[in-house]
Formats: C-alpha cells, structure tokens, sequence
C-alpha cells in the first residue's frame, strides 16, 4: 500500500511517500513560511527526486495530520489533502498530530507525552504508552490520555500520578521545559530533535496502522473532520461579544 502523508498542524510543514514498511521519500522543513506556499512545492520536489507522476504514482491513500495544532495551518492542510484525494480518486485518513509524534518514537518506555504550545497558558497533548506486537508484529500503541487542551501543570499532574517514567515531545517541550524539570517527580526524558517535531512520515506510518486495525478505512471518502480541541480567537471574540459561532 502507498500512502502520501501531510502534515501542516504546526511549525513544521512536513510531505513524505510511504509503501508498506517504506518511506520512499520525505521533505521536511521548520521555518516560518506559510504552508500555503511551502506545501504544494514540497510535495512537487518530493515527486520529481523519486522520479514520479503524482497521477502514475499508485498512491492508495492520503494521510493528513487532523490536529490539534495551528488553525491555519490545518486548514491548509486539509484543503490540500481533499484536492489531491479529488484528483487522485483516493480516500483520505485522517491522523491524531499527537498520535503521530507519540508513534514516532515506538520502543519507549513508560509513558510518552507529546506538548504542542497552544498559547493561551496552554499545551495540546496526550498521553500514549506502547504495548506488545501484535501476531503480525505490528506496533501497538494504547491512548492513555485522549488528545486535550490543558495547562502544563494539568498534565504534570497526570504524569506524576501515573508513577510511569515518561517521554515528552513536541514543540511545546522548549516552551515549556523549565516548568517540566521543576515539577516532573518521576522519572522523565526529552526527545531528540530527530523525533520531537511533527513529521509525515509518522503521519502516514500511523494511517498504515490504523489501515491494519480497520481495513474499512480505505473506502473511497474525501470527508475529513478536524480535532481543534478549543474554539479559534475569532469565534471566542464572537462568543464573549454575546454572537453565536453557528
């Protein structure tokens, strides 16, 4: 199976090629530009440096990063994943951001806590925890915390309850990792820059898992719903000057 993977939540706009147990290419880059103009022209040189037609490329599936993360840059994200779905005649996937950076960093013990900065005194995240292959050997992954918007202290305090050592992830970890050395009591660790962003490749490994769960997936659907987890500055604007977001 080919999987094309997005991922735009954050920072990082990230485009890679996947078949079965295979990254077949990946264009990563952490720099403030606008995915609006970055994402199209990766994906572009992704293509030409594997030497394939995105048409003729017997691409089965796109995997696109469903949030949290930047509003923005997830609606970037999406509208870019529906139009190639459209063009290609394929399904699209949908993929926790969190579950991605988790998944990334399979092998880990304990806990994994991935922290996305979501401004406001608040991070995005979760907490994840790895369990035995499968029969097949795939990778299992439990969702011990489901993806929430929450202060730092908040999920320190769940960490700490948990007894579990625990990885943490993300961009939210520079932001926040004085905070994190004071008040983490059990045993923790930070990830390498290799695996403490957002990339695609995780994206679209994970679609593969999720594929292998629930075969049903792979039915032809260009509908995709976003985890936002908290309502945008404009709507909370909205709300606070007594309108509806509806």
């Amino acid at each position: 199976m080919r999987v094309l993977a997005l991922d735009s939540s954050g920072l990082v706009a990230s485009v890679a090629l996947l078949e079965d147990e295979a990254i077949l290419g990946e264009y990563s880059t952490n720099f403030h530009k606008t995915h609006s103009t970055t994402l199209l022209p990766m994906l572009d040189e992704l293509m030409r440096m594997l030497e394939l037609d995105i048409k003729e490329a017997s691409i089965d599936v796109i995997a696109v990063a469903k949030g949290p993360g930047s509003f923005t840059g997830l609606r970037i994200g999406a509208a870019t994943a529906k139009g190639l779905a459209l063009a290609l005649k394929v399904p699209i996937i949908g993929v926790s951001t969190l579950a991605a950076l988790a998944f990334g960093l399979w092998g880990s013990r304990g806990l994994v806590c991935p922290i996305m900065d979501a401004r406001r005194d608040q991070v995005y995240t979760g907490l994840y925890r790895f369990g035995k292959p499968d029969a097949a050997g795939g990778i299992s992954m439990e969702t011990v915390k489901e993806p929430c918007a929450v202060s730092i202290r908040q999920i320190l305090n769940d960490v700490n309850t948990m007894a579990s050592e625990v990885v943490f992830t993300g961009d939210g970890v520079s932001v926040f990792k004085d905070n994190i050395i004071s008040n983490t009591t059990v045993p923790y660790s930070f990830a390498p820059p290799s695996h403490n962003r957002q990339r695609a490749s995780a994206v679209g490994a994970y679609a593969i898992s999720m594929v292998g769960k629930d075969s049903s997936l792979l039915k032809a659907s260009g509908s995709l719903e976003l985890d936002y987890l908290r309502l945008s500055q404009a709507e909370r604007e909205r709300l606070a000057a007594g309108g509806s977001i509806e």
